[in-house]
């Protein structure tokens, strides 16, 4: 009888664990599946559709570079993607949250250490080593961290940001970042942080007043442009007016407008094109010289339209997120998109400096490609986890 009692006992617990499993499962699945369903799959498109544009255009030029800059560029979009993927399920605000100090102190550690043993032409913005099979450029990965401890700081000041004690905090805080930064020579990466620096700040209610007398000092005082070095006074120049130096620093720009103008509507093919082959380090910075000659101004449009679609989409997710830190994040993510895409197309077609910013998801490099989509795993964070904040806001509001 206790032998029959102990087994009825036994079978009913073994029952209720599996109904708890059941029930773990189903509430796991539908977790995952109410994230999968918030995020943005227009940004995804865009984004894999500028990555597929950057893969096909160096696969058309493999006969000219060889297929190792193609199976790289594969291997870290993959990886970005994987990237984006898991950073998609990490609530941002637990990060943000909690880790923002540390996010902060380990920013300034690698830009110094890279300030220390870093390489590069003409800066000190990469490590790289022999033994090291890729080499890494800390300052793009970095824009990410920075990014979510700039939008944190912004929320504890939220109210009295146009005061002078809050001014001063924040402005230590990015002049670490981007003191470090200019120090490297990168000044490239430095007009990036400036500028989405510059639209956090609009977002989180900064006068309009500040921005107008940093523009009128930045504009009026000579001590800018003496702090730069004298290849990045020339390239400056050269950029604006590269006939005025054309077989040296105008060089790069003359030869992808060429390159850019010889694709005309419907470009050269796949496989053709020999403007662009006279551009030096055109799977990089000039990628889109290489785009443009191959598929035409239809190949070019197409790449601006994705890039444009991607900012839109980001900035939507802005203003539904307004009143939360999210809304910065979102902000920062556009304003880096838009200040390289701007600047990059811009050196390109031979309007603006050439100062070594990549186009987001299309120029050849590592570091590049992965940081990007790390950016884009912070948007789809904050895309999968808004229902969460809208219902915490509602309760507080209540």
């Amino acid at each position: 009888m206790d032998f029959q009692q102990s087994a009825r006992q036994l079978a009913r617990f073994w029952r209720a664990c599996a109904r708890k499993r059941r029930l773990c499962v189903k509430v796991f699945a539908v977790t995952w599946y109410e994230k999968l369903r918030k995020l943005d799959y227009i940004i995804i498109f865009a984004v894999l559709s500028l990555t597929g544009m950057s893969l096909v255009t160096l696969a058309g030029a493999a006969n000219d570079f060889g297929v190792k800059y193609f199976y790289i560029q594969f291997a870290a979009s993959f990886l970005g993607f994987v990237t984006m993927a898991v950073m998609s399920t990490i609530d941002y605000e637990e990060i943000a949250d909690k880790l923002s100090v540390v996010l902060f102190v380990l920013s300034v550690f690698f830009l110094a250490l890279t300030l220390l043993i870093g390489t590069g032409e003409g800066n000190k913005s990469w490590i790289r080593y022999d033994w090291m099979p890729v080499s890494i450029q800390p300052s793009e990965f970095i824009k990410v961290l920075y990014i979510i401890t700039f939008s944190k700081h912004l929320s504890l000041v939220k109210g009295q940001i146009n005061h002078p004690l809050s001014l001063l905090k924040l402005g230590a805080h990015a002049g670490a970042i981007i003191g470090l930064i200019l120090v490297q020579g990168d000044l490239g990466s430095a007009l990036v942080y400036i500028f989405l620096t510059a639209v956090m700040l609009y977002c989180a209610g900064l006068s309009l007043w500040y921005f107008l007398g940093a523009a009128a000092l930045a504009a009026v005082s000579p001590v800018l442009w003496n702090l730069l070095k004298t290849y990045q006074k020339e390239r400056i120049i050269a950029g604006f007016w590269p006939e005025s130096d054309p077989t040296d620093r105008g060089f790069q720009a003359l030869m992808s407008r060429n390159a850019i103008a010889a694709g005309g509507f419907f470009g050269t093919g796949f496989s053709g094109g020999t403007e662009y082959q006279k551009v030096p380090y055109v799977h990089t910075d000039f990628i889109f010289a290489i785009t443009s000659e191959k598929f035409g101004f239809f190949g070019a449009l197409f790449v601006i339209v994705m890039l444009c679609v991607l900012v839109v989409r980001i900035l939507m997710l802005a203003r539904k997120m307004q009143g939360s830190y999210a809304s910065y994040m979102c902000a920062g993510a556009a304003a880096v998109i838009i200040a390289q895409s701007t600047e990059n197309i811009g050196m390109c077609l031979a309007k603006l400096p050439v100062v070594g910013i990549t186009l987001p998801f299309m120029s050849y490099g590592g570091s590049s490609m992965v940081a990007s989509w790390c950016l884009i795993g912070l948007v789809q964070s904050i895309s999968a986890h808004r229902g969460k904040y809208f219902f915490e806001r509602q309760t507080s509001d209540a």
